[in-house]
């Protein structure tokens, strides 16, 4: 067993030599994908296809407008904001079609989508030995969890059973226990590992738990979505691997959120959903209360407006904010959508969305920095404060009540997580924006070396 576990240490610490050097075969992908999605518009219709292009681009900012009208206003004005949502993409589409471009343009978003996904896998991951460190099996590792996390996922996986065979001790949340209090009880009683099976609400206050006694923290992804155990390269269809980690792990050094004096792994939202989530129908019915509630939390006379202070940056009449342990990446990303690429840079992300009609509305197709109603930061502090003297926020998923102003700060590498050796889906370091100058350079390198 020890020969083996050598032998995939070796693998792992080479596989990490090669991310750390990049890729230049891929990096020559990446740049042939990107020259064909130009070429393919330009082949097919000349200096026409910038017109369609920019028809492309219409139809987004008039869905974006659609959408708006859904969200911030009811009865007639809604329907037609459906209406505008589906009839704008169909008619550019129709059109593509009867001008013989529709293969064209599919052609053309393919090849980006691959251009994006190669030249971030083809650079250099940025890990370092010492972010990933062998460490020796835990003697007395806990386990909570929460049996109606992810519809029962506890039970379907026979997780109770396979912790214990792998030794743990495991303790079942019933629902009126404190979960910190159990955690440190756990400590108190000889735990030198704390785990959770359960959403990421559950995970973050037994991070904190482990992270005050500087213990091991392993995640069991056993919740509804898991964003954290994604982010770190965990499998969420498959919760009883994570417990692989118990014999054959490595150690990672991860930053942890907090807001006011409550921790987060994932991100901390204030604002609009925050209000949405406060409504006691939210949980049994998310999309039908959203659709009731946003309309005056949008555009109503009691609409929230929040001011944010990010470091030196200020930033006022804002109707929603996310604050997030490290910024995720973009949307767009056909790497990592919505994904943070690392959880060790020290600061957090930050998004901003000030909107309050359909042209400003229409100009968040231009993304971030453009003038637009989305704005993208990165901050070690951010201030958030409104005209009242409490914040109702959402901590990772839950609803809390902070008191105003809440400042929210990054503590870096506070949390060990013990991980599975092998992780298919470990993220690449990163900060969602493709770095193509680097991406060039080493295709370029390659080329003349090779």
């Amino acid at each position: 067993m020890q020969r083996q576990v050598r032998h995939r240490t070796a693998s792992t610490e080479a596989g990490a030599a090669t991310a750390r050097e990049g890729s230049p075969g891929r990096a020559r992908l990446a740049v042939l994908a990107l020259l064909g999605s130009i070429l393919v518009p330009l082949v097919t219709a000349g200096l026409r296809s910038v017109l369609w292009v920019l028809a492309g681009i219409a139809a987004l900012a008039l869905a974006a407008v659609g959408v708006w009208w859904i969200l911030a206003h009811t009865g007639v004005v809604r329907v037609l904001g459906l209406v505008l949502a589906l009839a704008a993409p169909s008619a550019v589409l129709a059109l593509y079609a009867a001008a013989g471009m529709l293969w064209a343009a599919c052609l053309s978003l393919a090849l980006w989508a691959l251009a994006l996904a190669t030249a971030r896998s083809a650079l250099p991951s940025g890990r370092t030995a010492s972010e990933q460190t062998a460490t020796k099996a835990p003697r007395h590792p806990w386990v909570l969890m929460n049996p109606r996390s992810g519809g029962g996922k506890v039970g379907r996986f026979d997780l109770v059973d396979r912790a214990r065979a792998a030794g743990c001790r495991v303790t079942l949340l019933d629902g009126d226990q404190d979960v910190t209090e159990l955690a440190r009880q756990a400590v108190a009683d000889g735990a030198d590992l704390l785990a959770v099976a359960g959403g990421d609400g559950t995970q973050a206050l037994v991070a904190e738990v482990a992270a005050r006694q500087d213990l091991p923290f392993l995640v069991i992804p056993a919740g509804t979505r898991n964003h954290f155990a994604l982010d770190l390269g965990l499998d969420r269809d498959d919760p009883a691997a994570a417990l692989e980690a118990l014999d054959e792990g490595v150690e990672l050094r991860i930053d942890l959120g907090y807001a006011a004096d409550r921790v987060f792994v994932n991100n901390a939202s204030f604002g609009t959903y925050a209000f949405v989530v406060t409504d006691p129908a939210y949980r049994d019915a998310k999309a039908r209360t959203t659709l009731r509630t946003l309309p005056g939390l949008l555009t109503g006379e009691d609409a929230p407006r929040l001011r944010a202070r990010a470091d030196r940056t200020h930033i006022d009449g804002l109707q929603a904010l996310l604050v997030s342990n490290n910024p995720y990446g973009r949307a767009v990303d056909a790497a990592n959508p919505g994904r943070r690429g690392r959880l060790d840079s020290g600061l957090l992300g930050v998004v901003c969305v000030r909107v309050g009609n359909a042209a400003q509305a229409a100009r968040l197709v231009r993304g971030p920095g453009s003038g637009g109603g989305l704005i993208r930061l990165r901050a070690e502090t951010v201030v958030v404060e409104a005209d009242t003297d409490t914040l109702p926020a959402g901590i990772d998923g839950e609803h809390v009540v902070l008191p105003s102003p809440v400042v929210c700060r990054i503590a870096p590498g506070a949390l060990r997580v013990r991980v599975p050796l092998r992780r298919s889906r470990a993220p690449r370091s990163g900060d969602g924006a493709t770095d193509w100058p680097s991406v060039v350079r080493l295709a370029l390198t390659s080329s003349r070396t090779t």
